[in-house]
């Protein structure tokens, strides 16, 4: 799917969430010390998903407050909610319903409410975003050293 060039760096951090779903997964198949898995969730969220939540609640959001940014806003918030449980537990159970809604909500995004920014917001607001996330959004790759997933 062509995305809008304004807002590709975020649909290339989704990439890596993906991938982040699929290694937990992969863990807890493989019956993983759960420690390790914890240790990769909590270094994806400091490392990645914390910032890219932010990137998108205050450069996405203000522009266009309709169904779909109270449905990405209410489900940050529950990704959010399950950090907080993680931090605090070994549950695989946790891990499992990070991993499952983490995918749901990168795929939401993907086929629905970006194709409804990239249709709604004004070509100009839309450079504006872009220009931002120019500036402020690290491209960084996901260097984990804990390869539990192989």
């Amino acid at each position: 799917m062509k995305r809008n060039e304004n807002i590709v760096l975020l649909s290339r951090d989704h990439h890596f969430g993906l991938l982040c779903s699929w290694k937990i997964r992969q863990g807890l198949k493989k019956e993983v010390e759960l420690s390790r898995i914890k240790n990769y969730i909590l270094y994806f969220w400091k490392n990645h998903l914390e910032e890219h939540f932010h990137e998108e609640e205050h450069l996405l959001f203000p522009p266009l407050t309709d169904e779909y940014s109270s449905r990405i806003q209410y489900e940050h918030h529950q990704i959010k909610t399950l950090i907080l449980q993680i931090e605090n537990s070994e549950n695989a159970a946790y891990f499992s319903n990070f991993a499952d809604l983490l995918e749901q909500h990168i795929r939401f995004e993907e086929r629905s409410w970006f194709p409804h920014l990239e249709e709604k917001l004004d070509p100009e607001v839309l450079n504006i975003i872009g220009k931002e996330l120019d500036q402020i959004h690290s491209e960084e790759k996901d260097l984990y050293p804990d390869e539990f997933w192989k």
